[in-house]
């Protein structure tokens, strides 16, 4: 069984930015796609009281898995009435158009509104 939930504990959370090349703040974040005890994919972002900002997600080739992940990461956002999320300017907006959440590509916003919605994956 696969779980994907944002991880707790502080630690762990500062151990994957740093693996990652990311500077720990108090505002980083990490959702984990795990099966067991095997890690299958994260998502790394910061959240402060007004915008969620995605650092990193992984994978991108897998697109139900990225899919998953990205909406359980959508939704920590949105837990905390939290409804401006971006991907960061390092990142490749691909996976995002494939999944269909791209609210504004040139201000890198996502569509929180389609979390409730079923998977757009489109594939190529």
């Amino acid at each position: 069984m696969i779980t994907v939930s944002p991880e707790k504990d502080r630690g762990k959370i500062k151990a994957v930015f740093a693996e990652n090349g990311f500077d720990y703040a108090d505002d980083s974040g990490v959702v984990s796609a795990k099966a067991g005890d095997e890690l299958l994919g994260y998502c790394l972002y910061r959240l402060d009281g007004k915008r969620m900002e995605i650092l990193k997600l992984f994978p991108t080739d897998d697109l139900l898995l990225a899919d998953g992940i990205l909406r359980s990461t959508i939704h920590v956002a949105c837990e905390r009435f939290v409804m401006d999320i971006r991907y960061s300017e390092d990142m490749d907006a691909k996976v995002f158009k494939r999944l269909d959440f791209i609210k504004d590509e040139s201000e890198r916003t996502l569509n929180a509104d389609k979390l409730f919605g079923g998977c757009h994956c489109q594939k190529g």
